[in-house]
């Protein structure tokens, strides 16, 4: 059995070209005999990191108190379809040179010490080992690895503090120029991922 999560943070909905690359990745993907989806779509909301949230994340599990312990379910739940997950399927657009806040969001509240990741005497080591990340990126006028890109070097960043480091860029950024050829050629590359 092989589990996916998508993960889904533009805004739009109608149009979207994120969205509709990573429906045809999961789609592919779940023609795979024993494959499962999971799906969230974060922009449809997710709290911000809050002082009760720390005070409740800090405390250890065995003494939080029952309004804690639900401070916590939201993120809980969030960890738990990462640990369940073996492939990770995120679209990010790209707003402002950055990822949007609720993608932002999700990454404060899955980044949590005992749970997503440790501390070693090495220093920080990711719990999330041995799961694959495919990353949708779409963008008007930001080319993916550019100077002016802070997203995807955000986000590896993220993803391998979590023990995830086999990840996949599929750009489909700088469509100002030419959308119709830079969804084509993002439309490509994911088929061609797809049956390798």
């Amino acid at each position: 059995m092989t589990t996916i999560l998508k993960i889904d943070s533009s805004g739009q909905y109608e149009g979207s070209v994120s969205r509709k690359l990573t429906a045809r990745l999961a789609e592919k993907l779940l023609s795979q005999p024993g494959t499962t989806l999971i799906e969230r779509d974060v922009a449809k909301g997710l709290p911000v990191v809050s002082e009760s949230w720390i005070g409740s994340n800090f405390t250890p599990k065995a003494d939080r108190s029952p309004e804690q312990a639900e401070t916590l379910a939201l993120s809980d739940s969030l960890v738990e379809e990462l640990r369940q997950a073996d492939t990770l399927i995120i679209g990010m657009p790209i707003y402002n040179f950055s990822m949007p806040a609720a993608l932002k969001n999700w990454v404060d509240l899955i980044c949590r010490a005992g749970e997503t990741f440790r501390y070693s005497e090495t220093g920080p080591e990711g719990l999330l080992t041995g799961k694959r990340a495919y990353v949708v990126v779409a963008s008007g006028g930001v080319p993916l690895g550019s100077p002016a890109d802070f997203a995807s070097t955000y986000l590896t960043q993220v993803l391998n503090f979590v023990g995830i480091t086999n990840i996949t860029f599929i750009s489909a950024t700088a469509m100002m120029a030419d959308a119709d050829t830079v969804v084509k050629a993002a439309e490509a590359e994911i088929d061609q991922l797809a049956a390798a």
